[in-house]
């Protein structure tokens, strides 16, 4: 699997430094730039999977490049992670209003940084992954996010929904419940393992009678989408 292309954009080298070593060790291609005018041209250039930004930066601020980026047709789906000192909830705000796709207040932890932007690198739908798939009559539609079991449309909560597009498009493997952990919930550390059954449990339900046998237990091992008995 190609690694995923991270730029970084801060005018702070000592950060910049810090963010790259972290990403290098969790094997990602990072970029660097010091400037919003910088970055834009390594965007076009590039073609990043990600952009981490700093809001305050001299010249043109992370804000403004992230609403530029927005508002043109080639760079609107570019996923982006503000990175800034400011903590207030208005500040926070607008950066989400401006196209961010989630937010990081410094100082953080390279490992927090790490878990969110696979997070967000997750929730992007990557080219080509909008077609349907449909596995004895369960068809999930990722575009308008639907799930029907025989033409008949179905109740999955939006984790559920999550899990079981990854089964869907992972069949006839085991996962572990730290495996689905990392792929279903982004590799959030605060959740714990047995949250996973719940969720199970809770899919297996929304599926009904018809479908529920997809979503298999392995024992001592965790979970397994499979048509097969």
């Amino acid at each position: 699997m190609t690694a995923k292309t991270v730029l970084i954009v801060d005018d702070e080298a000592p950060i910049r430094e810090m963010i790259a070593m972290a990403l290098e060790m969790a094997n990602y291609r990072v970029l660097e730039a010091d400037n919003a005018q910088t970055a834009h041209a390594m965007i076009v250039d590039h073609q990043p999977d990600l952009l981490l930004l700093d809001w305050m930066m001299p010249g043109t601020s992370g804000i403004e490049l992230a609403r530029r980026l927005k508002r043109d047709e080639t760079t609107a789906e570019l996923p982006i992670i503000m990175l800034t000192a400011k903590g207030e909830e208005d500040n926070k705000i607008q950066g989400l209003e401006a196209g961010a796709d989630d937010y990081i207040t410094k100082p953080f932890s390279p490992r927090e940084l790490v878990a969110r932007l696979k997070a967000v690198l997750r929730r992007a739908t990557p080219h080509g992954v909008e077609e349907a798939v449909e596995v004895d009559g369960l068809r999930l539609d990722p575009v308008s996010h639907r799930v029907s079991a025989d033409g008949q449309e179905l109740g999955v909560g939006p984790t559920e929904y999550r899990l079981l597009q990854f089964f869907m498009t992972h069949q006839e493997r085991a996962y572990t419940r730290s495996q689905l952990l990392d792929q279903v919930w982004g590799g959030n550390v605060y959740v714990e393992e047995r949250t996973v059954d719940v969720h199970i449990r809770r899919l297996r339900k929304a599926l009904g009678e018809r479908h529920q046998h997809l979503v298999q237990t392995v024992r001592g091992t965790g979970y397994r989408f499979s048509a097969k008995g």
